[in-house]
């Protein structure tokens, strides 16, 4: 076949003979890596005693967590309700004390570090109260409730030379690490745009929980509770759902955003604040009181590139990031990671040449032959193929961030999610938030240290 004989149909058939070429899968089932943990275990030097502040539910999946962890021991845990007193000693397999009064866990000898998974406005107080009693923390996410929080806690933490780890745990995921070699090794060409949301469709996703029987003013210590945020009559859902109201929560923005953002800034080794975010959404299903919207869109801008989340509350495709680069896709999508190559072969023009004149059709397709030789263009294969990356069916990133946390308490060395990691992915969620109820873009200015609208 000529040049002169192409047509345009044979155009698109030859891209996309090429583009098949980059069809195959190859699946990769990752192995988790050793952390600190050897085979001979841990000296009786070297183990870490830890206590909990916070066991409602992520508190006892963190609890569950540390079982799997070498070296470590749970030596106190405490809570304002009293059921879940029990409910971390469950958790935890040992009748370890407990209290409702977080000081006294901070006057312990004995402790070496705590966990702090408390409601969002309680993470300053009782941080900065850690730092001071000389604890290292680990404190969930998001590190902090509002924009003077976050630096509080910076400050308390240097201060008193604390190791600090927040508590998105994809940091410290297999295969977030694997995202990030990718994205490093210059496979994805240059990446302008990033995608990511987590969309949850029932009322537990939405943080409809229910009241668990026992829950009364007698078993809930709810002017503790209380502390930091308006003087209200006791209210078991707003104890149990805090995360629907401002006074305590964060909305979808501290619950899940954050989580997306510290992905995002991990892969990409982004260790700064978007310069702007700009929200729209609304409160469309649940009408139950709540003060957060159940669906929220954020596009931030980045030096580099922009980024846009979402979070809805209506409709579940779960957990999903998108890196788009000039020369490959990278996607997260639950417990797996995709790497697509995108076809940059040399190709002639398929659709607007067939509005010239035949002559100067043919001369085009004469100077692209001579440029790019057909046999080659024809049979060029790509040579990367699309790669899946997998996990193992029992790999827990929680276990990873809490083993990477420890190492850090016995290392002195900073973790990867230290305070300054964590309140930058924050204050993405704070942008987003302002940018949503005060209905105007979200200016993020670094000497101030402060949002403008």
């Amino acid at each position: 076949m000529t040049q002169r004989s192409w047509t345009r149909r044979q155009f698109i058939r030859t891209g996309t003979g090429v583009a098949a070429t980059a069809a195959a899968t190859k699946f990769t089932l990752l192995q988790p890596r050793p952390l600190w943990a050897s085979p001979q275990g841990v000296a009786a030097s070297d183990r870490v005693r830890f206590a909990f502040i916070g066991t409602g539910v992520r508190g006892c999946e963190l609890l569950d967590a540390t079982l799997r962890v070498p070296g470590v021991e749970c030596v106190a845990v405490c809570d304002l309700y009293d059921s879940r007193h029990i409910a971390a000693q469950e958790a935890v397999k040992k009748n370890v004390p407990a209290t409702r009064n977080y000081k006294e866990i901070l006057d312990r000898k004995d402790v070496d570090a705590v966990f702090v998974a408390t409601a969002d406005h309680q993470h300053r107080r009782v941080f900065i109260d850690a730092c001071a009693a000389g604890k290292d923390v680990y404190c969930e996410k998001p590190m902090s409730h509002t924009v003077e929080d976050g630096f509080a806690m910076i400050d308390a933490a240097q201060k008193a030379n604390r190791i600090v780890q927040i508590g998105s745990q994809r940091v410290s995921s297999i295969l977030y690490a694997h995202a990030k070699e990718i994205y490093n090794s210059g496979k994805l060409g240059d990446v302008y745009c990033i995608e990511a949301y987590w969309d949850r469709n029932s009322p537990s996703g939405a943080w409809v929980y229910p009241i668990p029987p026992d829950a009364s003013e007698q078993t809930i210590d709810w002017n503790a509770f209380l502390n930091g945020a308006s003087k209200r009559p006791f209210s078991p859902e707003r104890f149990f759902r805090w995360r629907c109201f401002t006074d305590y929560g964060s909305g979808l923005a501290g619950d899940l955003f954050v989580h997306l953002i510290s992905g995002i800034h991990f892969i990409t080794g982004t260790n700064t604040v978007a310069r702007r975010a700009q929200s729209t959404g609304g409160l469309f299903h649940f009408k139950d009181g709540r003060e957060f919207p159940d669906l929220i869109e954020t596009f931030y801008d980045y030096p580099n590139f922009r980024v846009y989340l979402r979070c809805n509350l209506n409709n579940d495709q779960g957990e999903f990031i998108c890196f788009y680069g000039t020369k490959g896709t990278l996607i997260i999508k639950g417990s797996h990671l995709t790497y697509t190559p995108q076809d940059t072969t040399p190709q002639p023009e398929s659709y607007s040449i067939f509005g010239w004149p035949a002559k100067l059709r043919n001369e085009y397709l004469e100077k692209f032959q001579a440029d790019h030789p057909l046999p080659g263009a024809l049979n060029t294969k790509v040579e990367e193929e699309t790669e899946v990356f997998g996990v193992p069916k029992d790999y827990s990133d929680v276990v990873d961030h809490q083993a990477n946390f420890f190492n850090a308490v016995r290392s002195r060395k900073k973790t990867v999610e230290n305070e300054e990691f964590g309140n930058n992915a924050a204050l993405g969620c704070h942008l987003a938030n302002y940018s949503y109820f005060k209905e105007t873009a979200a200016m993020w200015d670094p000497a101030g240290k402060k949002i403008k609208g």
